[in-house]
């Protein structure tokens, strides 16, 4: 359906204000922040009125576009500059829009003292408009703009303290893992264009029932590569711990609330690409329970507080991968853990930036311990998300996580025991690195030194804490009562059609050995964890190294990835100077030499030219008489 809406005010707005706190400069450093958070609150004004529009129409109706340029036509490359709404992309826009506008307000007191906080707060617009695009595109050729918008965005985030040599390090990391990513979703549209003749979702839609299945399974494993390098996913993951470099902000809206779902958002849009590929599912579920395993495993051993949520997110973004390789009700179930993720993930990130607010920004866990008596109102908060991301019911992730857990045991067969296992193994992780987490930072006995003075957090910052905390109870409920995301959903990824309904493991059944899981890893946390010393031990186990060293991800890259890539390039260079180079040298060399020899001809002397004139004479005079033989 095409309605003359305000589609394009959500990328306009804050993409206008973005650029003018940055053109303005200092002139709008005392009222910069408050532009910003007033652009992220009308933009979910805006989306919440394109929400209540939507759901008064019909179902077949529901979904708008909006024209907005005639972008390329280029022989038969014809992309319009057209933005889509529709109920999976509403879904987004509400995420993004509600999340953001929570964290502006809680940047505009976390950031106050920092200089250049006007700067800060552009990039936040920056990034969402770049993210607004991503997820309104209809095509993915203008999806790919919002995609590269988002990697700028959180490459000029992740480096905001870039004079710190670390920072820029873990800004660049990210910047280079998600362009290796963005190789494959530039493959997958090139592809999609020489089968199809177009990029819009809906030519590719309607062509992909017609394509071989060699064409669909390679696009699908090209969009699989762009989704694990900008969502973490295996092998593209080790950019996502040294990503907490930036301020804590950026953490939670950037790296737990959106821009690392958009992989999930790129699948999920794609559904009719892996419905009809049975490989390119499959490397999809295998690389959701490879990173979902590991994630937890490292976030047992990170004693940084924002690196062991960095890990919970890389864990959780497995399970949303591994839903959407799971047919066509994964992927509604993949979107409600999304949500429900949002609010949890994102509240105990501010929840983590308040602990560092208050213990001058210590972020060694180790380091705390009973600061629940001096800062209530974060713990509060802070534990909503944590009995959330655990399953407990009646919080948020009892709903989505456990349907993720329950719908893997219902792939059937020995791949439904193998995938039920690993989603119900990372719930017990996940309970004991989450409660590890709890416990060295609000309970058990002060370890921080007489120079901390814990404190709680202002009302800027603790009161988006709190709101996130009630989406963390309230979310799940609201979200999958009555089915209500999965029939929300339905006409996008035709989430009715529930496969191996017959096998499918009863809820309660999954719900009591969740809660199983969870309870022997929350247990066994805190059998470990209740008296621990303030500095880590020295004698530890292989295990908890290879998780400290985030299971060597890095060294593997360096050894697989990196050290060949540098011999190669080193090898085509010498190639490129010796024997490409070589050879136009050799020429320059070659008439250099014949060049100088002659030039020692021309000397100025009369006597020379009048015997080279007597040569060349003597010389005809002998080829004219060979001739004439």
């Amino acid at each position: 359906m095409k309605a003359n809406n305000y589609l394009v005010y959500l990328i306009a707005l804050p993409l206008f204000s973005a650029a003018l706190l940055l053109l303005l400069g200092r002139i709008a450093d005392k009222w910069g922040h408050l532009l910003a958070t007033l652009v992220s609150a009308s933009t979910f004004a805006i989306g919440a009125y394109e929400f209540f529009a939507m759901r008064s129409r019909s179902g077949v109706d529901r979904a708008i576009t909006q024209h907005v340029i005639q972008w390329i036509s280029v022989g038969t490359l014809k992309v319009d500059g057209a933005l889509l709404l529709d109920q999976l992309s509403i879904c987004f826009v509400l995420l993004i829009t509600g999340v953001g506008t929570l964290i502006h307000i809680y940047s505009i007191s976390y950031m106050e003292h920092d200089e250049n906080r006007r700067r800060f707060f552009a990039y936040l617009n920056l990034f969402i408009a770049a993210m607004l695009l991503l997820v309104l595109a209809d095509s993915y050729l203008s999806l790919y703009v919002g995609w590269e918008g988002v990697g700028l965005a959180s490459y000029l985030l992740i480096g905001f303290w870039n004079q710190r040599p670390a920072y820029a390090t873990a800004a660049k990391k990210a910047f280079v893992a998600n362009r290796v990513g963005d190789v494959g979703l530039s493959l997958a549209i090139i592809i999609a264009f020489t089968q199809f003749g177009t990029v819009s979702f809906a030519g590719v839609k309607a062509g992909a029932p017609h394509a071989s299945s060699a064409a669909l399974t390679a696009i699908g494993a090209m969009l699989l590569l762009a989704a694990a390098g900008k969502s973490a996913q295996f092998p593209l993951q080790s950019w996502l711990g040294d990503a907490m470099a930036g301020p804590t902000p950026v953490s939670a809206l950037i790296h737990a609330a959106t821009m690392v779902t958009a992989g999930v958002y790129l699948i999920t849009r794609s559904n009719f690409i892996f419905d009809a590929s049975s490989t390119a599912r499959l490397l999809v579920v295998i690389v959701g329970a490879i990173t979902l395993l590991f994630g937890a495993i490292i976030g047992t051993a990170k004693d940084d507080i924002k690196k062991a949520l960095a890990a919970s997110t890389m864990s959780q973004i497995g399970y949303m991968i591994l839903a959407t390789g799971l047919g066509p009700i994964g992927y509604a179930f993949a979107i409600l853990h999304l949500l429900t993720h949002g609010f949890f993930k994102a509240g105990m990130f501010l929840g983590a930036g308040s602990v560092m607010h208050g213990m001058d920004d210590e972020v060694n866990m180790r380091r705390y311990g009973g600061l629940a008596k001096f800062m209530p109102i974060t713990a509060i908060t802070f534990g909503f998300g944590y009995l959330a991301i655990l399953g407990i019911p009646p919080f948020a992730g009892f709903y989505s996580k456990d349907k993720i857990i329950e719908t893997a045991f219902n792939a059937g067969g020995n791949k439904g025991w193998i995938l039920g296992g690993a989603a119900l193994l990372g719930a017990a992780i996940t309970a004991f690195y989450m409660t590890r987490v709890v416990v060295l930072t609000f309970i058990g006995a002060k370890r921080w030194d007489s120079m901390a003075h814990p404190h709680e957090s202002p009302l800027l910052m603790w009161l988006p804490m709190a709101i996130l905390a009630i989406g963390s109870v309230t979310s799940g409920f609201l979200l999958s009562s009555g089915s209500a995301l999965v029939h929300w959903l339905q006409p996008i990824v035709n989430a009715g059609n529930v496969e191996g309904g017959k096998e499918l493991m009863k809820p309660l059944t999954v719900s009591l050995l969740a809660l199983g899981v969870v309870v022997i890893g929350a247990g066994a946390a805190i059998i470990k964890y209740r008296t621990v010393a303030s500095e880590a031990p020295s004698n530890i186990s292989i295990f908890t190294k290879a998780a400290r060293k985030d299971l060597y991800q890095d060294s593997f890259n360096e050894a697989v990835l990196m050290r060949p890539g540098q011999g190669l390039t080193d090898t085509l260079v010498k190639t490129d100077h010796n024997l490409i180079d070589g050879a136009v040298r050799g020429v320059g060399w070659t008439l250099n030499t014949i060049s100088s020899a002659a030039r020692s001809i021309q000397n100025g002397y009369v006597r020379s030219y009048a015997l080279i004139m007597v040569l060349g004479t003597l010389a005809l005079v002998a080829t004219v008489w060979l001739v004439t033989l």
